[in-house]
């Protein structure tokens, strides 16, 4: 019992900031998530992480966002009750029995990226955008969780650390080491989430921020000082390094071409690199209309014979 409010059934997941587990609001019978984050002592106050989460949960109310349902101190712990979410689309990517029509993906992206430009009209970064952290409800629906990293943005000389979201969905510039940057990193995030959902394992998989830089300069070229002309400015980018990710030896490559993309559909394939020229061009807004649009025209179906 948490507090004469919930029943506590089993662990859903435990990482740095608390455990998740799944209990039953004893006063209305619904099945909830509970968030629990260790409090500090008196000296250290309560976890900054926690408030700013809290915060941004209070404020940003949308159907692809996981909704907060109530929060409370007890036995030192800080408890966040969210609505219940079945499961979580890694597992459904990774489950083999779960067939994934292209209607499906194009579902599922397009609530991402409806999320997503919720969250950049409100001018707040996720910045921890990986498939476990894409919610999926009982009839299906979508909704960004885990607001631990996110930030507002907006301010011309705000600078951020480039330590954010898990290394396989990393935009190239954090991978070098960017302190500036916006909404972009959070859509290229979430082009490799649409690339994992077509070929059912991650997309860019590197043992390192040099061997992920590889990855990506494998799959669409390694970009030339007139395609990308602050890239030699960033914090980490050094020329006695750039063999290490053949900076000079990566053609362009067609992403049909790439390993894993080469039985899937054009249409999807074009999607995934009108996300990679829609992070490059590091537009203001993530409202993903571009891609919708791609997507309506490219994802269709095969007609029932």
């Amino acid at each position: 019992m948490v507090a004469d409010r919930c029943l506590k059934r089993q662990v859903l997941g435990e990482g740095i900031y608390g455990v998740v587990f799944k209990a039953v609001n004893t006063n209305t019978g619904l099945t909830v998530t509970i968030k629990k984050i260790r409090l500090g002592t008196q000296k250290e106050g309560v976890n900054f992480m926690a408030l700013r989460e809290i915060k941004l949960l209070k404020e940003l109310q949308d159907p692809n966002i996981i909704e907060p349902i109530d929060a409370f101190r007890h036995k030192g712990n800080l408890h966040l009750v969210f609505e219940f979410m079945e499961t979580d689309l890694e597992s459904v990517i990774r489950d083999r029995n779960i067939v994934l029509l292209l209607a499906d993906v194009k579902s599922y992206l397009q609530m991402t990226l409806m999320g997503l430009a919720y969250f950049h009209k409100k001018w707040v970064l996720h910045r921890y955008m990986k498939p476990n952290n894409l919610l999926i409800g009982p009839h299906g629906q979508l909704k960004l969780g885990d607001f631990s990293l996110a930030r507002l943005f907006g301010s011309q000389d705000r600078r951020f650390t480039h330590q954010v979201f898990a290394r396989w969905y990393r935009a190239s510039e954090l991978l070098f080491g960017a302190k500036a940057y916006g909404p972009a990193v959070d859509v290229w995030a979430a082009a490799c989430i649409f690339a994992e959902l077509l070929i059912r394992r991650p997309f860019l998989q590197g043992n390192s921020d040099i061997d992920q830089l590889g990855k990506i300069f494998a799959a669409f070229g390694t970009p030339k000082a007139y395609q990308w002309p602050d890239m030699q400015y960033l914090p980490d980018y050094a020329l006695e390094h750039r063999d290490s990710f053949a900076l000079k030896t990566s053609p362009q490559k067609g992403i049909t071409e790439f390993e894993g993309f080469r039985f899937q559909s054009a249409g999807g394939s074009d999607c995934v690199v009108s996300s990679k020229k829609v992070k490059e061009s590091d537009a203001t807004s993530a409202d993903g209309s571009h891609l919708e649009r791609k997507l309506d025209l490219e994802f269709q179906l095969p007609e029932e014979d």
